[in-house]
């Protein structure tokens, strides 16, 4: 009698926690953090897009997001992270140190980058700035997710230059697109440029229409003052949700009076980079993916094997890594990036610049 009272409980206890999840998750997935899946106008030009079938974005190679994922295969990798004899150490034993310095007092008359870990950097060419991925805030649905190495958290968006001339997207997902970072920069952005359907997002979050420069793959935006803007294709995914691939991701080719900067997206390798090198020649600069990589999704984040084929293929004259320094999104150790680029820099022979968190970085375009 007894038990049967028990488990009775139990139950009425499973039943209302599924009912509460049941009603409160759509709640929950409507909050402004989540974004808003493309709509209008918008999702007709989508539609008309050659990337776009079936109801999503393809990439050029057919790669799936996560086509490699064996899920026995991960299983045993985490396994040997956790109780292997050699212990993987996906974050640092103590906190980085982190430089911060004031960005709003820099020369004008100057080119120079600023990395603020992961995938979020400042460039700035004779006064010109471009702001790309910035994730200041969280990079997560929820703060206590994928938090930040300590110590690498030190900038916020009131630390950035009073004016941005752009704010450049790579793609949606939340290590590269951080709602509050967007909120609280907004009204000191001129243009922001992004791949199509992201422009539903910033949108939402307060971004004039009239701000947005919204691309689909081998389109070209003239900018301003010899400035302009190709958008190029990855190998990677897309979504804030439970759907995927309806906004697109991209890498961009920035064309500026002083050269050519490639802002590389996440991405597998592939032939669109010696398309791309063959294309425009002469990139004076690639900022490349170096970091969050793992056999099993090998096709939509570069392998350490491909980090300088890339280098190469594009024809680049000097290179920069990120994606690495500030997130354990893989289950390499943290710090094994900083090993990779060295090792492609020796054997492909590019000029790598190697830059400090939050340090200012000269840079001879």
């Amino acid at each position: 009698m007894i038990i049967g009272s028990v488990i009775l409980i139990l139950l009425t206890i499973l039943i209302a926690n599924i009912l509460i999840l049941a009603i409160s998750a759509p709640i929950y997935l409507h909050l402004p953090r989540f974004g808003k899946f493309p709509s209008g106008a918008r999702l007709e030009r989508i539609r008309r897009s050659p990337n776009y079938r079936d109801g999503k974005f393809h990439n050029l190679s057919g790669a799936e997001a996560m086509g490699n994922m064996h899920f026995g295969k991960l299983l045993k990798t985490i396994n040997k992270i956790l109780f292997g004899k050699k212990k993987i150490s996906l974050k640092p034993g103590e906190p980085l140190q982190m430089v911060k310095r004031d960005l709003r007092q820099l020369p004008a008359d100057r080119d120079f980058y600023v990395w603020f870990g992961h995938s979020s950097y400042l460039l700035s060419l004779h006064g010109t700035t471009l702001l790309v991925d910035p994730t200041f805030v969280t990079a997560s649905p929820a703060s206590f997710i994928n938090k930040p190495f300590p110590g690498t958290d030190r900038y916020l968006p009131e630390d950035m230059p009073e004016h941005l001339d752009y704010l450049v997207i790579t793609h949606d997902h939340y290590d590269h697109l951080d709602c509050e970072t967007i909120e609280r920069l907004r009204d000191r952005v001129g243009r922001v440029i992004c791949p199509l359907g992201v422009g539903e997002h910033l949108e939402r979050w307060g971004v004039r229409p009239e701000q947005l420069v919204e691309m689909d793959w081998q389109e070209t935006n003239v900018l301003s003052d010899g400035w302009s803007v190709h958008c190029l294709p990855s190998q990677h995914f897309s979504g804030r949700s439970f759907r995927r691939n309806n906004t697109l991701w991209a890498s961009f080719l920035m064309e500026t009076p002083y050269g050519r900067i490639f802002l590389g997206c996440d991405g597998g390798y592939g032939p669109h980079f010696r398309e791309i090198g063959e294309a425009y020649p002469g990139i004076d600069l690639a900022i490349l993916e170096n970091g969050q990589y793992n056999e099993q999704w090998r096709d939509i984040h570069t392998m350490p094997e491909f980090l300088g084929k890339e280098a190469v293929d594009l024809g680049a004259r000097k290179v920069i890594t990120v994606h690495h320094g500030k997130y354990a999104l893989s289950l390499h150790p943290w710090d094994e990036p900083l090993g990779n680029e060295l090792a492609a820099r020796d054997k492909y022979g590019f000029d790598l610049i190697v830059a400090e968190l939050g340090e200012v970085t000269a840079l001879d375009l």
